[in-house]
């Protein structure tokens, strides 16, 4: 695996998206989905089957790590959560700072553009 953060740049949207939602602290699947869905105002929905594949990759990448196993709120099986790596939150700002430099050159050349 790689160590240098910007290897794995850029992020799907999914992915970027997934990570943004574990910066905060650690979540179970369940909550990740949701939390996707409302960052991206609805544009990324996630299947469960989708969720899980994207976590077992971010796991394997070293971007995320799957926490003790808690019990939930309610009877069931426990749930997994998750949580950034010191490297997924690198790679997450990496991401951040490519994205803004995007947006800004956008801004410039859409000023241009419209004078």
């Amino acid at each position: 695996m790689s160590a240098d953060h910007l290897a794995y740049l850029p992020l799907t949207e999914p992915t970027f998206y997934i990570l943004l939602s574990l910066a905060p602290g650690k979540k179970h699947g369940y909550a990740i989905m949701k939390d996707v869905r409302a960052l991206s105002g609805g544009r990324v929905r996630l299947s469960t089957s989708t969720l899980y594949t994207a976590l077992g990759r971010l796991l394997e990448q070293e971007l995320i790590e799957r926490l003790s196993e808690e019990q939930g709120g309610g009877p069931g099986l426990p749930r997994k959560f998750y949580a950034l790596t010191d490297m997924g939150r690198r790679v997450l700002e990496a991401e951040t700072v490519r994205l803004q430099g995007m947006l800004r050159e956008a801004r410039l050349r859409l000023r241009e553009g419209g004078t």
